[in-house]
């Protein structure tokens, strides 16, 4: 048994009994809503009073029910449900949605069997059940683990029901309601009963002969017209018994664990509040933010210690920095304090416009503005000094507004962004309102009030996310590897690419030729001239006129898809032109256009801009150009490559490749014997494999068997089934399950840790990395078994890739130092998952060599060797291993 609580609403009650007891409301857009308001007060009154680990609430589906089969005038004399109510439910489950608390429903049965059902489940379970419903029926699923709450006159009080207060006011047992109403029956569901008995003869009955059957069974026995009315009405008193009695058994999916609530998603839900203008709840939401990052039980007092129950609007004292004096004052305190919180607002045109600080421990912050070199100076002052520690959210945005200002960021120590990263790296929501939301429960301020409350505000959650990231054993990945990369992502940002532009043009215009080609063979093909970038006019032409087979529909028509066309290429000649016609357009469009596109015209290069907090797994990614994403599969892609080079003549580019980085990390997790030591024999471990699953020696590996070998390698690590695995290397699915089976036959330890890794997220919640990455995991628990296969591939795949992630992020932080240290010249420029690309001098190249490999091979140690691959030249597609 545990000590979790659950609380089960009945939707339909709660929601009818808001909307008689609160007057019509709407809003300014006619939106009706007083019946969601009185919902949503008396659930917030639930949460903030019960601290419920796991809540639900259920909702009727349709009027017709199983209990109509049995008697179709059940509920007969129910009125309708009124016209301004109806479409409140809808607007309700939005709430509900956005408070993230699941909805059951299911045709042909009520909200209460629902109940009955979600209760049975959380029993069996071990957990407290809390029913909260205006329906005294529920009073029959009250048991030593299970209390109905019961809504009085209006929704404002509830009334208790255990045993014994089941007991005090009818005088039997939560087991006897049922047929306690068989007898009683009820008006309100026009449940008949036996007229004549009322509530006190119904409870004298029932104490004496135990149910409404041994009743029955003893009526000669009862005196006068008691007996009489029984032996007349039996059957409708079985029927009204029935009726009464919760199904406790429906047949529809109840996983619990989809019920644990993890606070709500503080975004959509304030964005509904402001819809709905429930002004005064905004203010009262109480969030139980850290059951969502999954501390347990048994961490309560740091779970309270990193909690605020009530959401506030967040205000900050303010005194200008407007005079030499308050300027000398500010400075002396900064220095002192030697830790300042700083926002920046920037002017529209790359300038500074204002600025905002706050220094631990003050209430009051400090805002900046008016003449821009008065601010830029004071700004400089403070941000160059390396003895004051700067907390900032989105710090790389910030070095890169100041360094275009002049002014160098010295001593980013915290960053509000990436600490709320590393705590939810599923959110997908990390602006400073947002995190503010989440773990201060605060709405900031408007226009007027916002940087100072900025400043601040960031000063306050720099110290609770620091304690939230020592609890979950996180800060060494924060300080030593994701606050200094920060900086070195500016400052790559900053430095940027150099790109042979007029090589990129005559790309372009080659390119341009090449499809007019295709497009020229494509019409001679199929016999007449087309849009081939219209999917209408493609699938007229590929399916109606060259009657090639229809392989899938989509709403508008034919699809005409990658996977379409490749299945369909071996049909006809044209088919193959076409994916190649796509290939060469996607190339000029994305690469050869759109690159020139984006050459900054001052610098002559691309400035990617690299994110830090977007992917699940810990992996930087580019966009404004995408620069992780060059082609490398068609040989006219690769030649894209061709186009970056150093930006100095006297240079050359150095990159650095992890090789199987991630079949190494595999090695080490899983600790099997056999890949780690075909990893520290040196041997190719796509040879080795293909080899054991295809029952030969290494030398007899032939280059298709070592490229599926390769394949079920990499499947592997990626969750792939027998089904994608066989349409990737085109053979049966029977042949590919033989494969993985040989796989795991040989790499038994690689099984084991597959079985280990989801049974111990089941567990948790949530997968690790080498270096304590967290990454939690909602799929593993859904219902949906597509759904729950697609989150056991996660946990499978997480740590890997996100070891592999942090390992080479762990070495661009020490590259980054070593460079310094050693006074090289050289710029690490680009990270393109497992490769990084260094602009240097030619006379560098060979230090440079030495100290990149050591710093990479040996970022993190582990069961095998990591091996790098170094490679130089004048270009990134000419460059050769040295």
């Amino acid at each position: 048994m545990t000590s979790e609580t659950m609380v089960i609403i009945d939707g339909n009650s709660l929601a009818h009994r808001a909307y008689h007891a609160i007057p019509p409301l709407s809003t300014s857009q006619g939106i009706l809503t007083n019946a969601v308001y009185g919902f949503t007060n008396m659930l917030l009154k639930i949460l903030a009073e019960e601290h419920p680990d796991r809540i639900a609430v259920a909702f009727d589906k349709g009027k017709i029910t199983f209990r109509h089969d049995d008697f179709e005038k059940y509920k007969a004399h129910r009125p309708a449900t009124p016209d301004d109510l109806r479409p409140q439910f809808p607007v309700l489950k939005e709430v509900l949605k956005a408070m993230r608390i699941q909805v059951f429903e299911a045709e042909g049965y009520e909200a209460d069997d629902l109940i009955g059902t979600l209760s049975a489940r959380a029993e069996q379970a071990g957990l407290r059940t809390i029913i909260v419903t205006g329906d005294r029926d529920a009073l029959q699923l009250v048991s030593p683990l299970t209390s109905v709450r019961l809504v009085k006159k209006g929704i404002s009080e509830l009334d208790e029901y255990d045993e014994g207060m089941v007991w005090q006011r009818y005088g039997i047992t939560p087991r006897q309601y049922a047929d306690f109403k068989g007898l009683t029956g009820d008006a309100s569901d026009n449940i008949p009963g036996i007229p004549g008995i009322g509530e006190k003869t119904a409870s004298r009955l029932l104490k004496e002969y135990g149910s409404l059957e041994e009743i029955i069974a003893h009526a000669d026995e009862l005196a006068g017209r008691t007996g009489e009315l029984v032996k007349t009405y039996k059957h409708q008193a079985e029927l009204s018994k029935k009726l009464a009695t919760i199904h406790r058994d429906v047949p529809v999916e109840i996983d619990l664990a989809l019920c644990r609530w993890q606070g709500p998603d503080h975004k959509e839900l304030l964005e509904i509040f402001k819809k709905l203008e429930f002004k005064s709840l905004i203010k009262s939401i109480y969030f139980d933010r850290d059951e969502k990052t999954g501390v347990k039980k048994k961490e309560e007092s740091a779970r309270q210690a990193l909690t605020r129950p009530n959401l506030e609007v967040y205000q900050a004292a303010c005194q200008p920095i407007d005079s030499p004096a308050r300027i000398k004052s500010f400075i002396k305190a900064a220095r002192k304090a030697g830790k300042v919180s700083l926002v920046l607002a920037g002017d529209g045109r790359g300038g500074i416009a204002a600025a905002s600080f706050a220094l631990e421990g003050e209430s009051t912050a400090y805002s900046l503005d008016g003449p821009p070199d008065k601010i830029l100076e004071i700004l400089k002052t403070i941000c160059e000094d390396g003895n004051i520690k700067k907390y900032c959210h989105n710090g790389k945005e910030t070095i890169r507004l100041l360094h275009r200002n002049g002014i160098t960021l010295r001593q980013l120590a915290f960053d509000t962004m990436i600490a709320a990263y590393l705590l939810n790296p599923a959110s997908s929501n990390q602006d400073l309102e947002d995190i503010s939301l989440e773990h201060l429960n605060a709405v900031l301020p408007g226009e007027d009030r916002k940087l100072p409350a900025q400043a601040h505000c960031i000063m306050e959650l720099a110290q609770l996310l620091d304690n939230k990231l020592k609890l979950y054993g996180q800060d060494r990945l924060f300080y030593e590897i994701e606050i200094p990369l920060a900086g070195i992502l500016a400052e790559m940002e900053i430095e940027g690419v150099a790109v042979d532009k007029k090589q990129l043009e005559a790309m372009s215009e080659e390119l341009g030729r090449q499809i007019e080609k295709l497009a020229d063979e494509i019409y001679r093909l199929t016999g007449r001239e087309f849009n081939i970038n219209s999917p209408k006019q493609l699938g007229k032409v590929l399916f109606e006129d060259l009657k090639l087979p229809v392989i899938k529909k989509t709403k508008t028509g034919y699809s005409t898809d990658a996977d379409v066309l490749e299945e369909l290429a071996a049909a006809h000649e044209a088919v193959a032109k076409i994916l190649e016609y796509r290939q060469m357009a996607k190339l000029k469009s994305t690469y050869a256009d759109g690159l020139a596109a984006l050459i900054n015209p001052e610098t002559g290069k691309l400035h990617t801009t690299f994110h830090q907090t977007v992917t699940n797994t810990g992996r930087l990614s580019s966009s404004d150009p995408n620069l992780q994403n060059i082609p490398i599969r068609l040989e006219a892609g690769r030649l894209i490559r061709k186009v970056f080079i150093p930006g100095r003549p006297e240079n050359l580019l150095l990159t650095a490749d992890y090789s199987q980085i991630e079949l190494r990390v595999l090695a080490h997790i899983s600790g099997d014997p056999a890949l780690i030591k075909a990893f520290k024999n040196g041997e190719d471990i796509h040879t080795r494999t293909a080899a054991e699953i295809f029952a030969v020696r290494p030398e007899e590996v032939t280059r298709e068997m070592r490229t599926r070998a390769k394949a079920v390698n990499f499947g592997i690590v990626y969750g792939l089934s027998d089904f994608g695995l066989a349409r990737d290397i085109k053979v049966s699915r029977q042949e590919a399950r033989r494969y993985i089976e040989n796989y795991f036959a040989r790499y038994a330890g690689v099984k084991d840790y597959i079985e280990r890794i989801i049974r111990e997220a089941r567990q948790k919640g949530y997968v690790t990395t080498l270096l304590n990455r967290r990454r939690y995991l909602p799929d593993l628990f859904s219902p949906n078994r597509t759904i729950r296969s697609f989150g056991e591939r996660t946990a499978m795949n997480t740590p890997i890739q996100g070891s592999a992630a942090d390992i080479i992020k762990l070495a661009m932080v020490n590259i980054h130092r070593e460079l310094a240290e050693h006074g090289l010249k050289a710029k690490m420029i680009l990270q393109v998952h497992d490769e990084l690309i260094f602009d240097a001098p030619a006379v560098e190249i060979d230090q440079l060599k030495d100290l990149v490999k050591r710093c990479m091979e040996n970022a993190l140690v582990l069961e095998v060797p990591l091996l790098v691959e170094i490679k130089a030249g004048r270009n990134w597609y000419d460059v050769k291993k040295i």
